[in-house]
C-alpha cells in the first residue's frame, strides 16, 4: 500500500483542554510576524464592528418594550415612530454584519497565506517531504494539511474567536438588562420564604449549565470522527490523482477491475464514518432543537405570573422574553458552536501532527550524516554507513573521492544492493546512516533521476528546471533541445501542458539530459538516466556530455555493459558475507571489458 494511503494510529481521544495550548503554540506566532500590524488592524476592526453591532442589540431589545408597549395602548402614532426607529437601526446593523464578514475574510486569507507559506518551507526545506515518505509516521496526506487544514484552521479560529467575543459582550450586556427587569422572585419552602433577585438570570444560567453538559456527553465522539474524515477523504482524493497519473500502466495490466476495487474500499471508509457522524448528530439535533425552542418558551413562562399580576406590561414582557434568550444564547455558544468546536479540535490535532513529524524529520536531518565544506576540486565521501529505514544495514564504510575536472565513474551492483541510496546520501536527502560528505560550498552539483520529474507548466520552464526560465535564454534552451534529439519540442517552449504524460520515458530523460547542457554542473549524477532509451541513443547521450561537458565529472549507476566505455573509473557494490555490502573500484585492467562475461559481472559476481 502506498504510504500516502497508510493509516497511522490517530490519538486515541482528542480532548479541547488538550488541544488549546497546541493551538495556540500554532496561532500565536502570525501574531507577531512581519504581518502583524496588519493583522491586529483588521482583527481591531472586526472587534469593534462586533461591539457595535451587541450596542445595535441592546437598541432593538429596547424597541420591544416600546413597540410592543404601543400595541397594548393601541398608540397609532407610537406605533408608526417605531416603525421608522427599527428601519434604520435594521439598516445600520446590516451595514456592520456585511463589513464585519468582509475584514473577517480579509484577515482570514492574510493569515492562511502566512501558514501556507510557514508550513511550505517547513515542508520543503532539507527534503522533509521526502523523508517524511521514507518512514511510517502519524502524518499522512500532507498536501492535504497544507491546503485544506491550514484554510480551516484559519476560518475556524476567528469563527470561534468573533462568535465568543458576541457572546461574551452580549452576556455581561444583557445579563444587567435582564438583572433589572425580572426583579425578584419569593419562593416559600416550608416556613421559610426564599427571595431570589434576578431570578430569570439564574434560569438561564441554569438552563445553559445544562444544555452544556447534554451537548458535551453526547457530541464529544464528533472530534475524532471529523479527524477520521479529514483522513479518510484525503486518502480517497489521493488514490484517485494517482491512478490519473498511471493510467497507461493501468490500462496495459488491465486493472481497472483492481482498481475498482480499491476505490470502493477506501470510499466505504468514507461512507461509514459519514454513518457515524449522522447518527451523532442525529442524538444531538434531538437534543439541540429541542434545547433552542425551550429558549423561546421558558422565559415567558417564568416571567408569565409578573405579567398577569399587573407587573409587567407586553412590552415589558416581550423585552424580559428577549433579553432572556439573548443570556440563554450567549451562555449556550458552546452547545450552539460545538461541531465548529470539534471541527477545529480535529484540525488542530492534524495539524499538530504535521508538525511534530515536520520536527522529527529536521532533527533527524542534523544527525547522522555530516557534511562539511571540502575543496572545490573535490567531492568526497568519508566512512559512510548507509542503512534501511528499519535500520537494517545496507552499504558498510563507503569511501570514495570525486575529483572535478572532468572524471567519470560508473556504479555497478545487483539490484537493491544500495546503489540509488548512495547518491541519495550524497545528494542529502537519505537520513539514515552516518559519515562524512565533503563538498565546496556553492558547488554545482546536479542529479538526474531515472523518473525524471516534469512540472506542469511551459516546456520553458520544464528544460531549465528548477532554474527560473527567466535567467536563461531561448537559443541555449532551442540548442539543448536539438542536442538530445527532441527538435520538434523546439518551436513548443511557451506552451502550457502535462508533459510528464504527453511525453516518452525516453523523451523525458533527454529533456533531463537537455537540463545538463542548460545548466552545466561541475559534478553530475546519473542513476540509471538512460534505462528508457536505446543503447544508440544512450551512446549519443553520454558522448554529448562528454563534448559539450568536459569539466564535468559524471558519474553514473546503471546495468548495461554498453555503459563502460564512457567511464575511466568503475565501482562495484558487492556482498561480504557479512549484512552490509561494501562498494569495491575495480583495477583499470578490468574497466572496459565487453561482452556476455562482463555482463554477468555486472550483476555482482566480479572480484577485484
Amino acid at each position: 500500500m502506498d504510504k500516502n494511503l497508510s493509516h497511522p494510529e490517530a490519538p486515541a481521544r482528542i480532548s479541547l483542554w488538550r488541544t488549546l495550548p497546541r493551538a495556540w503554540a500554532m496561532i500565536n506566532p502570525y501574531w507577531t510576524s512581519e504581518d502583524r500590524w496588519a493583522a491586529r488592524g483588521l482583527l481591531l476592526g472586526v472587534v469593534l464592528l462586533t461591539l457595535a453591532m451587541v450596542y445595535l442589540t441592546v437598541l432593538l431589545n429596547q424597541w420591544n418594550n416600546t413597540f410592543y408597549s404601543a400595541l397594548q395602548d393601541k398608540n397609532m402614532p407610537a406605533f408608526r415612530g417605531q416603525l421608522f426607529r427599527v428601519t434604520y437601526q435594521i439598516t445600520i446593523f446590516i451595514f456592520l454584519a456585511v463589513y464585519q464578514v468582509y475584514l473577517n475574510q480579509m484577515l482570514e486569507i492574510r493569515w492562511r497565506r502566512w501558514l501556507t507559506d510557514r508550513y511550505l518551507r517547513a515542508w520543503l526545506t532539507d527534503g522533509a517531504y521526502y523523508r517524511m515518505q521514507l518512514q511510517a509516521s502519524e502524518t499522512d496526506n500532507p498536501d492535504q494539511r497544507i491546503a485544506e487544514d491550514v484554510q480551516l484552521l484559519a476560518a475556524h479560529t476567528l469563527g470561534l474567536f468573533t462568535g465568543g467575543l458576541r457572546a461574551t459582550v452580549t452576556l455581561v450586556t444583557f445579563v444587567a438588562i435582564l438583572w433589572w427587569l425580572s426583579g425578584s422572585l419569593t419562593v416559600t419552602v416550608g416556613e421559610f420564604a426564599i427571595h431570589l433577585p434576578g431570578y430569570m438570570v439564574w434560569v438561564a444560567v441554569l438552563y445553559a449549565i445544562l444544555g452544556t453538559w447534554v451537548t458535551d456527553w453526547l457530541g464529544r465522539p464528533l472530534v475524532q470522527l471529523n479527524f477520521d474524515r479529514q483522513r479518510y477523504e484525503a486518502d480517497f482524493r489521493f488514490s484517485l490523482v494517482r491512478f490519473r497519473e498511471n493510467t497507461e500502466g493501468v490500462a496495459l495490466y488491465r486493472g481497472e477491475a483492481d482498481e475498482f476495487r480499491g476505490f470502493r474500499q477506501r470510499f466505504e471508509d468514507v461512507v461509514r464514518n459519514w454513518w457515524g457522524i449522522m447518527l451523532r448528530q442525529k442524538r444531538m439535533t434531538y437534543f439541540t432543537s429541542g434545547y433552542g425552542l425551550g429558549a423561546w418558551i421558558v422565559p415567558s413562562i417564568v416571567a408569565a405570573p409578573r405579567y398577569f399580576r399587573g407587573e409587567l406590561g407586553l412590552g415589558g414582557l416581550m423585552q424580559t422574553s428577549q433579553a432572556f434568550q439573548q443570556v440563554q444564547d450567549a451562555l449556550s455558544f458552546f452547545v450552539q458552536s460545538y461541531k465548529e468546536i470539534a471541527a477545529w479540535c480535529a484540525v488542530v490535532e492534524r495539524l499538530a501532527g504535521f508538525e511534530r513529524t515536520l520536527e522529527r524529520v529536521h532533527l533527524q536531518t542534523a544527525s547522522g550524516f555530516r557534511r562539511v565544506e571540502g575543496r572545490p576540486t573535490q567531492l568526497a565521501v568519508a566512512g559512510v554507513d548507509l542503512y534501511r529505514p528499519d535500520g537494517q544495514p545496507l552499504i558498510a564504510n563507503v569511501n570514495l573521492s570525486l575529483p572535478g575536472g572532468g572524471d567519470s565513474v560508473l556504479l555497478t551492483g545487483a539490484s537493491g544492493s544500495g546503489k540509488s541510496t548512495l547518491i541519495r546520501a550524497i545528494a542529502g536527502i537519505w537520513p539514515f546512516g552516518r559519515g562524512e560528505i565533503r563538498a565546496a560550498r556553492g558547488a554545482r552539483i546536479l542529479f538526474l533521476p531515472q523518473r525524471p520529474y516534469l512540472p506542469i507548466g511551459k516546456l520553458r520552464d520544464v528544460v531549465s528546471y528548477p532554474m527560473p526560465a527567466s535567467g536563461v535564454a531561448e537559443g541555449i534552451l532551442h540548442e539543448a533541445l536539438e542536442a538530445v534529439g527532441l527538435s520538434q519540442l523546439a518551436g513548443r517552449l511557451d506552451e502550457n501542458a502535462h508533459w510528464a504524460l504527453q511525453l516518452s520515458p525516453g523523451e523525458q530523460q533527454r529533456i533531463a539530459f537537455a537540463r545538463a547542457l542548460v545548466q552545466r554542473p561541475e559534478w553530475l549524477f546519473l542513476d540509471e538516466a538512460t534505462s528508457a532509451v536505446d543503447e544508440a541513443t544512450e551512446a549519443r547521450l553520454y558522448q554529448l556530455m562528454r563534448e559539450r561537458l568536459p569539466e564535468t565529472t559524471v558519474f553514473s549507476i546503471g546495468h548495461r555493459a554498453t555503459l563502460r566505455p564512457f567511464h575511466a573509473r568503475r565501482l562495484i557494490v558487492q556482498p561480504t558475507g557479512n549484512s552490509a555490502a561494501a562498494v569495491v573500484e575495480l583495477p583499470a585492467a578490468t574497466d572496459f571489458e565487453s561482452g556476455h562475461g562482463a555482463a554477468m559481472r555486472d550483476e555482482g559476481a566480479t572480484r577485484p
